[in-house]
């Protein structure tokens, strides 16, 4: 899949992402529906991040990570994207990983605060990888 393809599935679940923030804390605890599609866009903007970063890691000829947090810091490495940014980047791809092997042993409010506050590093990452691509594209460097 190219890039664009997964900053279309990032806009999507991020759009998902901020329009579910509107979740009471008390409906999210209460309503099996309202957590899985929560868990889901959560999930999907996540994994299209990782997807974009190891797509620019290979375009860029930077190593291979050894996970998907590591992804993240290559780019950092690499310059494309600041520390603060690939540390927010890496703890949601940890996330990430709890989210798909260990649901059941979640804490839901933790998801919730989650949701309430971590979409923004990815919308961040959304706009510089669209930065980059624009630049990589018109030639510059």
């Amino acid at each position: 899949m190219r890039p664009l393809a997964h900053i279309g599935e990032l806009d999507e679940a991020l759009d998902d992402w901020e329009r579910y923030q509107s979740i009471s804390i008390e409906d999210f605890l209460k309503e099996r529906d309202l957590r899985n599609m929560v868990l889901h866009a959560l999930l999907v903007s996540i994994q299209a991040a990782i997807d974009i970063a190891n797509h620019l890691i290979s375009e860029k000829g930077q190593r291979r990570p050894a996970n998907y947090r590591e992804a993240f810091q290559i780019l950092c490495e690499a310059g494309l994207i600041s520390e603060d940014l690939a540390g927010e980047l890496s703890n949601l791809a940890g996330f990430r990983n709890v989210l798909v092997h260990v649901y059941w042993g979640l804490d839901m409010e933790t998801i919730y605060g989650i949701l309430q506050n971590d979409r923004e590093p990815l919308r961040i990452f959304r706009d510089e990888v669209k930065t980059i691509l624009r630049d990589s594209s018109s030639g510059e460097k």
